[in-house]
């Protein structure tokens, strides 16, 4: 037998390896677009930015250090230049696709970040495989601007897993729902009607405000917005205001608030502040051809009647007066069971006005002449 040569030797105390072969190696080179391992094999294995990941333009020497073992796939034992170019993201990509099958067949909830915003949907990488999350199933309640998700760390589970049609589907909807259902289910077991709540306003409608309790949503009606008037919810409240309301009423699982609270009642002690005889100023806020309805305070109107605003006889309160236009009156009825008030300019200026006159204002029907303002 003839003696092996040195360089015969040293080809014999390297491994061989093949295509597509599963090699782990040593990194001993980081440069910005590429990574050099030493594989035990006669020439150093090379991954380039292309195989290393999906993300454009990273900088290689930020996620990988000189001495890190690292595990990668033989695309080519020589690639021209007498090197063995690796791909480590296909093997990541090989090995995501059997944890995301486990992952579907198990429903285990993944976390990832959003790499990408699409038209359509999110995308999302999981050990280089890309899962694609249709905007329909991003939320719970559409949304049509998705970009706030971009980078962003969501949870979803697979719902769809088709690697050989290169879909998998991923879910965050259903998440969403399942955990709005258990919060809403604490939620009733602990409140009741008259509870005080904090919570963040939702949506605002002509109608009314949607209060985002905490796992279920109050609907504040525009009547129990004040104890004054309301003429638009939306000028009134924004979405993302937070709010303080008590609990009118549960039906079910609907809830209506309320923040007139008992203790702000504006008619709390207007038996003393509003008593015939005294003399207030308001601001007039409507006006029919019967009188001006004046507010003495938010919640508390009273009635002006067209006879009682000047000496001389006047056919319509807009005649001389205006809506916002602040006047000063006298008291002339007090109905706190009906919460009505009738009031007198003409009392003022004529302190002669006999009592009969006052009588006649006091018999007004002050419901009536709303009706017929509506």
């Amino acid at each position: 037998m003839s003696e092996m040569s040195f360089e015969q030797m040293l080809e014999e105390s390297f491994k061989t390896i093949r295509n597509g072969e599963v090699v782990e190696g040593t990194v001993i080179d980081v440069k910005p677009d590429e990574i050099v391992l030493n594989i035990g094999y006669k020439s150093d294995g090379i991954i380039t930015r292309n195989e290393y990941t999906n993300e454009a333009n990273v900088d290689l020497t930020t996620l990988v250090s000189v001495g890190d073992t690292m595990e990668a796939k033989v695309l080519k034992v020589n690639d021209g230049e007498g090197q063995v170019l690796l791909t480590y993201k296909r093997l990541a990509a090989e090995k995501g696709s059997k944890r995301l099958e486990e992952a579907f067949e198990n429903k285990e909830v993944l976390t990832a970040k959003v790499a990408q915003v699409l038209d359509g949907g999110l995308c999302v990488i999981v050990d280089e495989t890309r899962v694609f999350i249709p905007a329909s199933l991003v939320s719970d309640s559409y949304e049509k601007d998705l970009s706030k998700y971009k980078d962003q760390d969501i949870e979803f589970v697979i719902s769809e897993f088709n690697p050989k049609r290169r879909r998998i589907i991923g879910d965050r909807k259903q998440l969403l729902v399942a955990k709005k259902l258990e919060q809403q289910k604490e939620l009733f077991a602990k409140i009741k009607v008259g509870d005080v709540m904090e919570g963040t306003v939702k949506n605002v409608t002509d109608f009314g405000a949607f209060i985002d309790l905490g796992g279920a949503d109050g609907l504040l009606h525009i009547s129990e917005m004040s104890w004054g008037r309301v003429e638009s919810p939306k000028k009134v409240f924004n979405v993302g205001d937070h709010v303080r309301v008590f609990i009118k009423d549960i039906n079910d699982t609907k809830i209506a608030l309320s923040m007139k609270f008992p203790a702000e009642n504006p008619w709390n002690g207007a038996a003393e502040k509003y008593a015939v005889g005294n003399v207030v100023k308001g601001k007039v806020a409507r006006m029919t051809d019967f009188g001006a309805f004046v507010e003495l305070a938010p919640g508390v109107d009273a009635l002006l009647h067209v006879s009682q605003i000047a000496k001389e006889h006047i056919e319509k309160p807009s005649d001389v007066l205006k809506v916002g236009q602040e006047i000063e009156a006298k008291i002339v009825d007090f109905n706190e069971d009906e919460k009505k008030i009738s009031l007198s300019i003409k009392a003022l200026l004529a302190p002669e006005t006999n009592e009969s006159e006052d009588a006649d204002v006091a018999d007004v029907d002050i419901d009536a002449v709303a009706a017929e303002e509506n």
